[in-house]
C-alpha cells in the first residue's frame, strides 16, 4: 500500500537508532560498527546510513571522531517522530510501522469520552509492528472538525506526521490510561492475540498545541512482545 508520507529510508534508521538508545540497547560511549559493515546489517546503502547518522549527529546523539569511529551520545530529551509512541519491544527499541485496516467517517459512539467539537469522527483501525513484529491493534478517532475525507493511501506510519504536515496540527499533550482488556473481534489474525484474549489495553486522548482536544485512540498490545515504557527525565 503506498503512503505519500512514509518516513524515507534514512529517517527511518535513524529514528530505529534514537529508540534503540533511549532504550538502553546502545550505551552511551558506545561505538557503532564500521559502517559498511553497518549498513549491509541493515540492508541499505552506505549513504542511505551516512545520512542517518549525519542526523544523528545534529540531535547530539552521536559523535564522529575522524579516524575513529562512530560513538553513541545519551541525551535525556531528543526530537523524535515517534517521541509520544509508548510502546516497545520487551527487549527494548523496534521501530514503530503501521497496517491500515480500515478507515471511515461515523458519529461518534457514546462510549467514547467527549473530545473535539464536531459530532463525527474519523476511526482509523491499524496493526502496528514493531521492528516487524506484530505488537498491537489501534482504533484511533480524530475529530471531524479538522478533514472531511480521510483516505489510508494518505496515512503515515506516523499519525502525528500526518496531522502536522498535512492538517498543521500538533499533538502537544496527552494522557494515557493503562489497563487490560480483551481483544475487539475486528482485530487481524496476523496480530496473533485472538479475538477475546487479554492484551495490555492504552487509552489516550491527545491534545493540540492550542489546548483543543482532537484525537481519542484505544491500542491493544501484546504483552509477550512488547511493553509500554514512559522515562521520566
Amino acid at each position: 500500500m503506498a503512503r505519500t508520507l512514509a518516513l524515507p529510508m534514512h529517517q527511518q534508521v535513524c529514528e530505529m537508532l534514537i529508540r534503540e538508545i533511549a532504550a538502553g540497547r546502545r550505551a552511551d560511549g558506545e561505538k557503532l560498527p564500521p559502517e559498511r559493515e553497518m549498513a549491509q546489517s541493515l540492508g541499505i546503502a552506505v549513504g542511505t546510513l551516512r545520512k542517518a547518522l549525519g542526523e544523528l549527529e545534529a540531535k547530539g546523539l552521536l559523535e564522529r571522531v575522524q579516524g575513529s569511529g562512530n560513538y553513541v551520545r545519551h541525551r535525556p530529551e531528543v526530537d523524535s517522530v515517534y517521541a509520544l509512541f509508548r510502546l516497545e519491544l520487551i527487549e527494548g527499541g523496534g521501530l514503530p510501522t503501521a497496517k491500515v485496516i480500515s478507515v471511515a467517517r461515523m458519529a461518534k459512539p457514546v462510549d467514547l469520552p467527549e473530545f473535539g467539537q464536531h459530532q463525527e469522527g474519523h476511526r482509523i483501525r491499524r496493526l502496528r509492528h514493531l521492528g516487524g513484529r506484530p505488537a498491537a491493534v489501534e482504533e484511533i478517532w480524530l475529530d471531524a472538525s479538522h478533514v472531511d475525507q480521510l483516505s489510508a493511501k494518505d496515512l503515515s506510519d506516523s499519525l502525528y506526521l500526518y496531522y502536522r504536515k498535512v492538517l498543521r496540527l500538533w499533538i502537544a499533550r496527552a494522557e494515557d490510561r493503562l489497563g487490560v482488556a480483551t481483544v475487539p473481534g475486528w482485530a487481524p489474525d496476523a496480530f496473533g492475540l485472538a479475538a477475546g484474549a487479554s492484551a495490555g489495553f492504552i487509552e489516550r486522548i491527545g491534545w493540540t498545541q492550542d489546548g483543543a482536544s482532537i484525537e481519542f485512540s484505544r491500542t491493544w498490545f501484546d504483552h509477550t512482545v512488547a511493553r509500554y515504557v514512559a522515562r521520566l527525565r
